[in-house]
């Protein structure tokens, strides 16, 4: 999961990295104009692929782990409860929430631009319906 957001950040035009295995601290992919993390905006990125929702707690351990100019990526199959949401909204680093279907979105979206990394993940094809 953490290669498929990686994929697509690259594809929005961010250079993308996972981060290794073991404690992470909240950060399993790095993005950035540069790939290195100098140029602004600085993502941090935090992938979950489960069926439990994602409460407060875990968005505040998140953005207790984030650096003045890092901006918040949250990925969670599983959602997110309202508390949640909340403390994202009224956190000081912005941080975008996204949840399975908003994935998905986002994938069908920059699908076009994936590196072959990407697309051996979700191997797609575009298919083509007349307009009746």
């Amino acid at each position: 999961m953490e290669l498929l957001v990686a994929a697509l950040l690259r594809a929005m035009g961010y250079k993308a990295r996972v981060t290794g295995r073991g404690p992470d601290r909240g950060r399993d992919v790095i993005a950035s104009p540069d790939g290195l993390g100098f140029q602004q905006p600085r993502i941090i990125g935090e992938v979950k692929h489960r069926r439990d929702t994602i409460g407060a707690p875990q968005i505040r351990s998140f953005l207790g782990g984030l650096r003045a100019g890092d901006q918040g990526l949250y990925v969670s199959t599983g959602g997110y409860t309202r508390e949640a949401r909340y403390e994202a909204d009224r956190a000081s680093n912005p941080i975008t929430l996204v949840d399975l279907d908003e994935l998905a979105s986002l994938v069908v979206e920059h699908y076009e631009r994936f590196d072959s990394e990407g697309r051996s993940l979700v191997p797609l094809t575009r298919v083509y319906w007349p307009a009746s």
